[in-house]
């Protein structure tokens, strides 16, 4: 048996930490018999994985494949893992496919990546190792290229931050197109604890899974808690004390949630994190710890915040003004790949990278988010971010999505539109009309926020990452007030949106 080695808790990490995949070899020594990877109906150990990781990377090599390789979007998760392994073992760059995309958008991305054969070097950790692709604004997805120093030292700091809890066996039970659940299985196998995957996620068989005691860590998307906080309720499901740390993050945690999902998991530390594909980890909190509605926590640890105004302050402001945030860590990404991305959605400045964010620093030192600055509205006179109307508006108990948008208006510069999508159940309540939502806003908001205009779109966009997909809707409501028809917009892909004012429309 080899000497153990202790978890990098101090930085800088150093040899195989410095990898991605370099503790794999270790922990086959170390922990042969040990789970690594499993899901619904497979296991395979660590010595399994190694042994399995080492064979492909070999056939990699041997054939000399390109520098980067897309992984084959129809192969299983667990397999589709250890093919991820094995690219990166062999040097080179894994780009993962997401099963749902079109063929169209899959034949242009793979137009974006090398075809040349290719004799690699070793894996450095400064050399790319994953290629990962999230939804832009033009419709078609954006790769962002990652070295493996930007993932272990997020492994790194997680341990430093949320402690020794987050090298347990983790459950991540989505799909790795999302980087959040690739990233989940990764840091499992790098701290030697293994991973739990679903191949199509499961409510059920998740809450099953954590009450076994499988694995006391869970990374997971809002919209997965809340349909495991429904099944627990229909089922009345008896807490579950097993699990000891929830992360949580790709979306904004509704907090009024909160003390359900802590009933449900009453030992768990819930814990959501602030990020972006460009920067990784920027903010993280403890889901139940008293803040403003805006706050998504303080730095981690090996990040540096630097707010930028966007211009002078006036004399006559007050209080904490928002500007771009800027970011500085050993955790931001390469470069973006391929030519449908828009080069303005980050701004680098030296060290320091801003995905166009905008917030302040409140006094507690935590991080303020007022919202993207691609979908500030300037109405009368002043900055409204949607992000802060919609937040709220999701506190609606008939309001399940929601989406802000601003339409040119001569006499305020942009009138603010909401488009809406109704709960399912409605509460057994009418639905309100738009005269009662407005007033319901502005009794929480100031009046210039609330929304002069509302829409109901019964068919709900989602990006590939499973986001609300403001872009299609925005274009969907442009062209209905340009006068498109239904067909026209069915003939653009975009959804049809029905003007909600006394409750006429189809819910």
């Amino acid at each position: 048996m080899t000497q153990a080695h202790p978890h990098p808790l101090a930085a800088p990490l150093e040899g195989i930490w410095t990898l991605v995949h370099g503790p794999l070899a270790h922990w086959a020594r170390e922990r042969p018999e040990a789970i690594a990877l499993q899901n619904e109906t497979t296991q395979w150990t660590f010595a399994q994985v190694h042994e399995e990781v080492l064979r492909r990377s070999a056939t990699l090599v041997a054939r000399q494949a390109p520098a980067m390789v897309l992984l084959d979007a129809e192969r299983s998760t667990l397999e589709r893992l250890i093919d991820f392994l094995a690219i990166i073992h062999s040097g080179r760059c894994a780009a993962v496919a997401d099963p749902d995309w079109p063929e169209a958008v899959r034949e242009r991305i793979t137009g974006w990546l090398p075809t040349a054969a290719c004799t690699m070097n070793p894996a450095a950790p400064t050399s790319p190792f994953y290629t990962g692709f999230t939804s832009g604004s033009t419709g078609m997805p954006k790769g962002f290229m990652r070295h493996h120093r930007s993932w272990t030292e997020s492994f790194r700091v997680s341990l430093q931050d949320f402690g020794a809890v987050a090298a347990r066996r983790t459950l991540s039970p989505g799909r790795i197109s999302h980087s959040l659940f690739l990233f989940g299985a990764m840091q499992a196998l790098w701290n030697g604890a293994g991973a739990v995957v679903q191949e199509k996620f499961s409510a059920s068989r998740c809450l099953a899974t954590l009450a076994a005691g499988e694995a006391p860590c869970l990374v997971a998307v809002p919209s997965q808690l809340l349909l495991m906080l429904q099944w627990a309720e229909h089922r009345q499901l008896e807490p579950v004390p097993q699990v000891e740390l929830i992360t949580i993050s790709g979306a904004r945690w509704m907090r009024a949630h909160t003390p359900a999902l802590r009933a449900l998991f009453p030992r768990a530390r819930l814990i959501e994190f602030y990020g972006a594909s460009e920067a990784s980890f920027v903010a993280w909190m403890e889901a139940d710890e008293p803040c403003s509605p805006q706050a998504v926590g303080r730095p981690f640890s090996n990040v540096e915040i630097d707010i930028r105004p966007l211009a002078e302050p006036s004399p006559d402001q007050h209080g904490e003004q928002d500007g771009l945030i800027y970011v500085r860590s050993p955790m931001l990404f390469m470069d973006y790949l391929g030519d449908a991305h828009d080069r303005t959605a980050v701004l680098r400045d030296g060290p320091w990278l801003s995905v166009r964010d905008m917030g302040h620093i409140d006094e507690r030192g935590m991080l303020c988010l007022a919202g993207r600055q691609s979908r500030m509205i300037v109405t009368q006179g002043k900055n409204l971010f949607p992000e802060e109307v919609e937040n709220l508006l999701l506190t609606h108990p008939q309001i399940a999505q929601v989406s802000l948008h601003g339409q040119g208006d001569p006499l305020r510069g942009m009138q603010v539109h909401a488009v809406l999508h109704w709960t399912a159940h409605g509460h057994g309540e009418a639905r309100p009309d738009a005269m009662a939502l407005t007033a319901w806003v502005r009794e929480r908001l100031e009046a210039f926020k609330a929304p002069r205009q509302w829409w109901v779109c019964p068919h709900w966009p989602h990006t590939a990452s499973g986001k609300t997909d403001h872009a299609r809707l925005g274009q969907a409501l442009a062209a209905i007030l340009a006068g498109r028809s239904e067909q026209d917009l069915a003939d653009a892909g975009l959804p049809w949106l029905q003007p909600w004012k006394t409750g006429t429309a189809t819910p």
